[in-house]
């Protein structure tokens, strides 16, 4: 049986209402994890081939986003994925822009990190008798990037470009000198979410993939756009977004594996 994992960001709390989605059946499930227990749905359809495919999914803020980006249990929810076996992770995470390329309810997929979290959890190796190292030259597998323009292509869904995430403590916004600040190191999106869960996701050598939909300006450039605002087109977004996601895992074969994140963790 071949499962594949979504994690949902904000505005993305199920799997089921989607188009083309609802050709498979749906449950619900708990996994207990060394860091606490999980709620998934799992969607369970045919692959392109006809063959079995399990699509497990999980909101990163609860179903009813009730957990603050800062009190989001990230080791949870990606070992909650491992155990129940999961190879690859599409993720989404709603984004601010801080580049003039990529506006407002936009879709970019996201290359690399700078991260300025300061107090969550951000490893499994806490306890090991090795030590042990990450590497994150590729923090995101290029593999399943290259796979998301290709079915958004097909799909006739545009996405923008790829960008460099910051991913900031919140829950507060980042202050207009931060945004500034930000942008002179190389970042083009902010957001709160996507770090530590990549850097998780390579620590159990699970290929992780994330796509950014643009919700706001950050502070200090364009126009202040208000979230709830932007209702229709984001919903739209977010749609083709998760279409994409399961056209992906839908069609590809183990053979297409040729990426090297089951190989990132170093030994000394």
């Amino acid at each position: 049986m071949k499962r594949k994992g979504i994690i949902g960001g904000t505005g993305v709390y199920d799997l089921g209402y989607h188009d083309g989605v609802t050709d498979g059946e749906m449950r619900k499930d708990v996994v207990d994890t060394p860091y606490g227990s999980v709620e998934v749905e799992i969607l369970s359809l045919k692959d392109k081939k006809g063959e079995d495919l399990e699509i497990v999914f999980l909101p990163r803020h609860g179903k009813d986003h009730s957990a603050m980006p800062h009190m989001i249990n990230y080791r949870a929810n990606v070992m909650a994925m491992a155990m129940m076996g999961v190879d690859e992770i599409y993720a989404t995470c709603m984004v601010g822009s801080m580049r003039s390329q990529f506006g407002v309810g936009e879709i970019v997929t996201i290359k690399d990190f700078l991260d300025f979290t300061k107090t969550r959890p951000s490893t499994f190796f806490e306890e090991d008798e090795e030590v042990k190292h990450v590497d994150v030259s590729h923090p995101y597998c290029q593999r399943l990037r290259t796979a998301f323009y290709q079915s958004a292509d097909a799909n006739h869904l545009r996405v923008k470009g790829g960008a460099v995430y910051v991913c900031t403590e919140g829950p507060r916004f980042e202050s207009v000198a931060e945004i500034r600040f930000f942008q002179m190191i190389g970042g083009d999106v902010v957001g709160m979410t996507n770090v530590p869960e990549c850097i998780l996701a390579k620590e159990l050598g699970i290929c992780y993939g994330a796509v950014g939909i643009v919700s706001n300006w950050a502070a200090g450039i364009g126009t202040s756009v208000q979230f709830k605002a932007l209702g229709e087109k984001l919903e739209e977004s977010r749609r083709k977004v998760i279409q994409v996601f399961v056209d992906v895992f839908r069609s590809e074969t183990d053979e297409e594996k040729d990426c090297d994140c089951a190989d990132s963790v170093m030994v000394l």
